[in-house]
């Protein structure tokens, strides 16, 4: 890793790093955005920082010997065990209490990767989203499935924490449900959308630093269109009201840039189905004319730039 004293571009004067380990292209282009704005960020790990007390600042992180950064932003956590993923989110927490600027938050992460919470938010919010049930036990599944679900109109069940269409299926009936080990013993039911028109389709709308950057229709073979699952992208001019609708959505959750999904529901409007705190892009990027990167880059360092800019004037 790079040393802090080299890290440091001459023209910013800032100290930024860059969690993204795990996807070579969306790094690529998030280092050429930085790059092209004069800023050479210190890429690391969350899995290699350290919390060492005892003299000096307790964490620990590569490329930042003596102190910390003035940001870090995330693409990716690294994955691990539960107690490796709340160190790593501990990690975070501590960043953000010493006034280090992250991207998404540790609190947006935790808010959107767990999909019990962002359906709370987007209710509270009084946004549309499909209606939702989220229990413990089986048994409160089961009734659930026995007094929503029907063969032509079944619930899908999603894990609470998954992301790209993995671990989705349709419930139509009690016994269809998994066993709660399957399940990590959290039943997450959501009303299935049925499809409207010809194709099975929805829509990612991809906001950054409370602006609607691009989307895109994601169509599939079958109901369930995530370009990672074999989902076509699609060019989209987002609608005012769409707009509108993910704009709301990124702020009930509170993250700084997230790609949003929607879904028709059927009465020429739309319905919020997720909103992800670490979203890809490839997919999106092939069927858009802007840099998301770019516009990634952008709203971050924007955002270190007032965030130093309030502690320099806190400290004279």
């Amino acid at each position: 890793m790079t040393p802090l004293a080299d890290a440091q571009p001459r023209r910013e004067g800032l100290a930024i790093g860059l969690a993204a380990e795990n996807g070579e292209w969306h790094r690529a282009r998030l280092l050429a955005a930085f790059r092209a704005r004069g800023v050479e960020p210190v890429l690391f790990s969350l899995a290699d920082v350290a919390v060492v007390t005892g003299g000096g600042e307790p964490l620990r992180i590569p490329g930042f010997e003596g102190g910390l950064p003035d940001g870090v932003l995330l693409r990716t956590i690294s994955g691990g065990t539960f107690e490796a993923t709340t160190l790593r989110l501990g990690v975070l927490h501590a960043l953000v209490a010493a006034g280090v600027v992250v991207w998404n938050s540790p609190v947006s992460i935790e808010r959107s990767v767990d999909k019990s919470m962002t359906s709370l938010l987007v209710q509270r919010a009084g946004l549309p989203t499909p209606d939702t049930f989220v229990v413990s036990s089986r048994e409160a599944a089961a009734a659930i499935v026995a007094r929503e679900a029907r063969p032509d109109a079944p619930l899908v069940l999603k894990p609470l924490f998954g992301s790209q269409g993995e671990g989705l299926c349709l419930i139509a009936r009690a016994e269809d449900l998994p066993e709660p080990e399957a399940v990590s013993r959290v039943y997450y039911l959501q009303r299935f959308v049925p499809r409207i028109g010809g194709s099975w389709h929805d829509y990612r709308v991809f906001v950054c630093d409370g602006r609607v950057v691009a989307g895109m229709v994601r169509e599939g073979q079958g109901w369930i269109t995530n370009v990672h699952k074999g989902g076509r992208p699609h060019p989209w001019q987002v609608p005012a009201t769409a707009a509108a609708l993910a704009l709301a959505a990124a702020q009930a959750v509170d993250v700084a840039y997230t790609g949003v999904d929607l879904i028709d529901d059927g009465a020429g409007g739309y319905l919020v189905l997720e909103v992800n705190s670490m979203p890809a892009w490839n997919g999106l990027q092939k069927v858009t004319d802007a840099d998301i990167a770019a516009a990634i880059v952008d709203g971050f360092l924007k955002a270190v730039h007032a965030a130093r800019g309030l502690q320099l004037a806190a400290a004279s």
